[in-house]
């Protein structure tokens, strides 16, 4: 792009935006003729697709800002007011720098244009306002949120009612949205979006709601109980998750205190990812400190549960796919229990193992809950990044609070067994085989690095992995259960499996590992060489 074009378009944006500081940050670098940084910020768009949007916090077209959001809102309530006979639309928004800005805007901006919008009154879980969706049948969801995504970025989620379910979007509406989206942004400055404070407010009622559904997916409390720990990550999961503990009569669990509030610049990690290494450090101490038998952490708004168990090592984090297992067997033998067990396609193949012990059916998906929320009479839906749906019939979309009050029930019924969760995780691999997981992630500054490295491994897929032989499949093309998404997968001749594709919401490269063993052990010693190739395989 032309200086000219780049310092034309920074300028035309600073006179509309609203935001003092935004502007101040683009006038700032149109005076010092700072061409790459004003490329860096206006150079494209930042795209809205089936994730929304999400992004760096900042001024330009390619950043999150008010005008930025002005625009999808106004976006996507074109595409309501086209799509819906009367539309809807409820807002939530987290703990995140300007996410509270962002979602009032989008309510004025909804009301203003016809659709009759509300707003939580204060930050609710992501879990909080699937269930809004689904259970007062809006016609849309939005919630302000960048997830667990490192602490500059904030983000635009979007669900839809009606035959969507309620669910997070999927095309076509995604690209039919974004059309309206960029339609407004041709035609119209902040200032020429019509905006209103008609819009009702949403609090403590709902939340309340959510609640008492939730609570009804345990029974009565054992009379004794375990020590539980718990950390929000500077999110908002905190508050909800006290009251379902309370409602459901689970103790209280004692709380990583300098985690517990929200705060949007995330002081005590790098990353509020309970995945990354270090996020959970201050949990661990606390459980040390006070004596603990579990760790439950969500991320910052609380649609993902990450789950630590003492060990002879200390405390171990349990993968995505055994906290995946243990509530699958959980919901599978329940009496009654009827419908399908779903996960993504690079989450742990065993869920087909334990659907077909239990007589349910068993369905594998594209990445993502846009997928699992939508398969047929789904009766618990997973995926490895520590996603899991244990009530798709309140809540369709992956839920930290449920699947925490579910675990800490199973640890305290273990416990008045003599048994721990690490019992049952044996129970499991003996029960349906024995499998191991893992994953490879490479996070990158250059996109480029991605996108050559599947290119490279597509066209030049290697005959075996680690000296196993390999069958390689293009998961670009698709198949008849599944449509074409970015990915590689490789099926070894010993049962192991190794799926490459990009992270759909950050810049890594990720492989995902599984081995098969006779017994734990060996599923595990399998898995160890299998990183080392994948490793090799990726450089």
């Amino acid at each position: 792009m032309q200086s000219d074009e780049i310092l034309a378009r920074a300028k035309a944006w600073a006179d509309q935006d609203p935001d003092a500081e935004t502007r101040a940050e683009l006038l700032a670098l149109i005076d010092s003729s700072d061409l790459s940084a004003l490329e860096a910020r206006m150079g494209k768009r930042l795209e809205f697709g089936t994730a929304g949007l999400r992004g760096e916090l900042g001024a330009g077209s390619n950043r999150m800002n008010r005008v930025l959001v002005a625009q999808a809102a106004a976006g996507l309530a074109a595409y309501l007011l086209k799509h819906f006979e009367k539309p809807s639309v409820v807002i939530g928004y987290d703990g995140r720098i300007n996410s509270d800005v962002f979602a009032r805007d989008s309510a004025e901006i909804m009301a203003a244009a016809g659709v009759d919008a509300f707003l939580f009154d204060q930050r609710v879980p992501t879990p909080v306002l699937a269930f809004a969706v689904k259970q007062r049948g809006f016609s849309a969801g939005v919630m302000v949120t960048a997830s667990h995504n490192p602490p500059r970025d904030n983000g635009y989620k979007v669900y839809l009612g009606g035959a969507n379910g309620g669910g997070q979007i999927v095309s076509p509406a995604d690209g039919e949205i974004s059309a309206e989206i960029e339609n407004v942004a041709a035609n119209l400055t902040f200032a020429e979006i019509a905006k209103s404070d008609s819009f009702g407010v949403l609090g403590d009622l709902l939340i309340n709601e959510y609640v008492q559904a939730t609570r009804k997916l345990v029974g009565e409390p054992t009379a004794s109980q375990i020590k539980i720990v718990y950390s929000a990550m500077h999110g908002v999961g905190w508050q909800t998750a006290r009251k379902l503990f309370a409602a459901a009569g689970i103790n209280e669990p004692l709380v990583v205190a300098s985690q517990i509030e929200p705060d949007g610049n995330f002081p005590t990690v790098a990353f509020p990812n309970p995945e990354e290494p270090g996020a959970m450090d201050e949990s661990f101490a606390t459980a040390n400190a006070v004596g603990a038998d579990l760790i439950l952490v969500n991320d910052p708004d609380a649609d993902r549960l990450a789950v630590a168990i003492p060990s002879e090592r200390g405390w171990q984090r349990l993968t995505g796919d055994q906290v995946g297992l243990l509530l699958a067997d959980e919901m599978a033998s329940r009496p009654g229990a009827s419908g399908a067990l779903a996960c993504s396609i690079v989450s742990c193949s065993g869920l087909g193992a334990i659907a077909k012990a239990n007589g349910l059916e068993f369905v594998e998906t594209l990445t993502g809950f846009k997928w699992i929320s939508k398969v047929p009479q789904l009766l618990f839906g997973f995926e490895e990044a520590l996603g899991y749906c244990v009530d798709p019939s309140h809540t369709p979309d992956k839920d930290g609070i449920s699947a925490a009050l579910v675990i800490a029930d199973l640890a305290n019924r273990l416990a008045a067994q003599g048994k721990t969760i690490a019992d049952r995780l044996a129970e499991i691999g003996e029960k349906y085989g024995h499998f191991a997981t893992g994953q490879v992630s490479i996070r990158v500054a250059d996109l480029s690095i991605i996108s050559n490295t599947v290119v490279r491994l597509r066209n030049n897929p290697p005959a075996e992995i680690g000296g196993t032989a390999a069958t390689f499949t293009d998961l670009a093309i698709g198949s008849e259960k599944l449509l074409p998404t970015d990915g590689l997968r490789f099926d070894l001749t010993d049962g192991s499996r190794v799926i490459i594709r990009p992270s759909g919401t950050e810049p890594k490269l990720k492989c995902y590992l599984q081995s098969v063993g006779e017994t734990a052990a060996e599923a595990v010693g399998k898995l160890a060489s299998l990183e080392v190739a994948a490793k090799a395989l990726l450089a």
